[in-house]
């Protein structure tokens, strides 16, 4: 069966892509006169195609003379068992310590040679591999992640190098308290479920893990059906397509015994987790209630309610300017050194909450007035509100595309999350669609009395105290 093909993206940008417009070229070198709309007219097309074995081909063709070209797979800490905790990480840190065709040396000098930059990660339903290099280059590039992919050596000396590495890093990550924080949040609102694995797993698993392990890894996740081969920049969809044949036709689309792993369900469990410690200055504080899941409906109102709530960070200032309510008491009254609204966004569930980092005297306050801002959300919010959120969260959304790198990425983990790459002309759309009411209604349903989670790393001595009347009088 030859591959299908789909195209994704604006009539318009499909035209100017082809005709190189002076409209287009003038987006490319990022001139002023160019409008936002404009932008969103001239974006070029995300071309999609399938391979016979289930991969998937993912393009966007901007003229660089780089490209970044990767390959991502729905593969993570939330497909791992208690047992198998922190082996995909693992198994990132072996990537490139060397294939059956080339050895590490060999690898690290071929990389070197093209001056292109390779590089990897994992998180909890993800894996990404992917290189950055000159669009002439991308032959060599996919030849070579087609080889880390597929035929990665996991010699034995190997594995007990990485070992003490992978221990070493685990114990570096104990100092980023953010990070032990949100992992503790994951913990407890996602317990007794794959979704509350952290993403490097536990020590054990470091100590522990075997070759036959990793190999088990592979043989069960990285699978063709289950592979975005994504690419961005000076790329012709045409030569990825022939190359992604050539170099992952033999990619297997096949299961043991037809047992296609599946992923969890994941239960929401309201709770709290501390890891108190008073010798610690501050307080590192999250609360969350549940989110819905990354295709849902409901994500575009939340994500522009999480930008009228913003963020804050004392070496910042302009708080006392800044249009968050949230942000503006921080700065009269002392309550952090930081905030942030967040929303972590899986398959098929969420985390809708707020982060902030604050001393001992502050944490009951900045945990009032950050439940205070969800109830604001729910029962209060403005027209003004919404369109400030907006354009916000616009602004956010075009300026994390700088590159490609970023807008590889962006394509491979929308066609894992979506079928598809959804353009910005679309996300502009929905975010215009939103209105205060469905800000209102949308934000009542995930945050009107639920019982959130919340985790506390630091100085924690504080008491939970939920505000539950509503309305409630706002500030």
């Amino acid at each position: 069966m030859a591959a299908s093909v789909c195209r994704v993206g604006s009539t318009m940008g499909r035209v100017l892509a082809q005709t190189r417009s002076p409209l287009l070229l003038s987006l490319r070198r990022g001139q002023a006169s160019v409008s936002y709309a404009q932008s969103l007219l001239g974006a070029p097309e995300t071309r999609l195609s399938t391979l016979d074995n289930g991969l998937r081909v993912a393009s966007e063709e901007t003229g660089h003379a780089t490209c970044t070209v990767g390959l991502w797979i729905s593969a993570g800490s939330r497909y791992e068992s208690e047992k198998t905790n922190g082996t995909g990480f693992f198994l990132e840190h072996m990537a490139f310590k060397g294939t059956k065709k080339h050895p590490q040396s060999a690898l690290e000098q071929r990389v070197d040679s093209l001056g292109a930059h390779l590089s990897a990660y994992t998180s909890r339903e993800h894996t990404a591999y992917y290189m950055k290099t000159l669009a002439k280059d991308l032959p060599q590039a996919v030849e070579l992640l087609s080889e880390v992919v597929q035929n990665c050596s996991l010699s034995e000396a190997e594995i007990e190098q990485q070992r003490g590495l992978v221990l070493r890093e685990l114990e570096e990550v104990e100092s980023n308290l953010q990070e032990v924080c949100l992992d503790l949040l994951h913990a407890t609102a996602f317990q007794g479920t794959a979704l509350g694995h952290s993403v490097l797993g536990p020590s054990n698993t470091a100590r522990n893990i075997s070759r036959q392990d990793l190999v088990e890894y592979i043989d069960s996740h990285y699978k063709a059906p289950r592979m975005v081969l994504a690419a961005a920049g000076g790329v012709s969809h045409q030569e990825l397509l022939a190359l992604a044949r050539s170099h992952f036709s033999g990619v297997s689309f096949e299961y043991e015994g037809d047992a296609v792993p599946v992923l969890p369900p994941c239960r929401f469990t309201g709770s709290e987790i501390r890891m108190r410690d008073d010798a610690l200055p501050l307080a590192h504080v999250a609360i969350a209630v549940e989110g819905p899941g990354a295709a849902s409906p409901d994500t575009v109102p939340l994500m522009v309610a999480n930008a009228i709530i913003g963020s804050y960070d004392l070496t910042c200032g302009g708080g006392k300017n800044m249009s968050s309510r949230l942000a503006r008491l921080a700065v009269e009254e002392n309550l952090c050194h930081s905030f942030q609204a967040f929303h972590s966004s899986y398959s098929d569930t969420g985390l809708l909450g707020i982060y902030f980092v604050t001393d001992r005297n502050h944490i009951d306050d900045m945990m009032h007035w950050s439940q205070n801002a969800w109830m604001n959300l729910c029962t209060t919010v403005t027209e003004s509100d919404v369109a400030r959120g907006k354009n916000a969260l616009k602004a956010t959304m075009v300026g994390q595309l700088d590159g490609t790198t970023p807008i590889c990425d962006d394509i491979g983990r929308h066609v894992l999350n979506y079928g598809r790459r959804i353009p910005l002309a679309e996300w502009d759309a929905r975010i215009d669609a939103v209105t205060p009411k469905m800000v209102r209604d949308v934000c009542s349903k995930y945050i009107y009395d639920k019982c959130p989670a919340v985790a506390a790393v630091g100085e924690s001595s504080f008491q939970l105290r939920f505000l539950n009347r509503w309305p409630v009088k706002v500030r």
